[in-house]
């Protein structure tokens, strides 16, 4: 994405008065890219009804390494995840067609995606949320306004996560990477 392309969807958010919010360039440290496989660079699925959102969030991991696709509905959310086979999904909640309280309990249902990252970006903010998308069976949950360096911060930490071969393994792994500059 070009830096003006960038400024241009910054400048959107400010004036569109969206839930997303840009951190100051100078604030975030870009994440070196993870390689999972000899030629496989890290995929995360951008899972977001809203347009501006889901290209802010494409800004946001710009420069990462990280190959990116957006789904705009809960269907082609659970299509892309079996077809693309994404590392992490950023999955809004309120989402037509399936929730993403919905589509976090299918992934989570099929055996060939339970090591996906799931990662709750969303408005809602009440415990009763938070507690929902748990139940479903989210990694981690970011309220908006999402800060690009908390953002960052998590989705490295669901890629590396992802490495690990057993349910503890990953839970330390991503904790651990999670909480590093907190």
């Amino acid at each position: 994405m070009s830096e003006n392309r960038r400024e241009q969807l910054v400048r959107a958010k400010s004036d569109s008065n969206r839930n997303c919010v840009p951190d100051s360039p100078a604030t975030i440290a870009t994440p070196n890219p993870i390689t999972l496989g000899p030629s496989a660079m890290p995929r995360v699925l951008i899972a977001d009804d809203n347009s501006q959102n889901a290209e802010l969030l494409e800004a946001h991991l710009d420069g990462t390494g990280w190959d990116t696709k957006v789904a705009v509905n809960g269907d082609e959310t659970l299509e892309f995840v079996k077809s693309w086979q994404p590392d992490v999904v950023l999955l809004d909640i309120m989402m037509p067609k399936l929730s993403g309280f919905e589509v976090c309990k299918a992934i989570r249902a099929d055996e060939a995606n339970a090591s996906v990252g799931i990662l709750m970006v969303t408005a809602l903010d009440q415990p009763s949320d938070i507690e929902k998308a748990i139940n479903a069976g989210t990694d981690d949950f970011l309220t908006k306004p999402i800060h690009k360096s908390e953002l960052l911060l998590r989705v490295r930490a669901l890629i590396e996560a992802r490495k690990q071969t057993n349910e503890t393994d990953r839970s330390l792994t991503y904790f651990r990477q999670a909480t590093v500059g907190v």
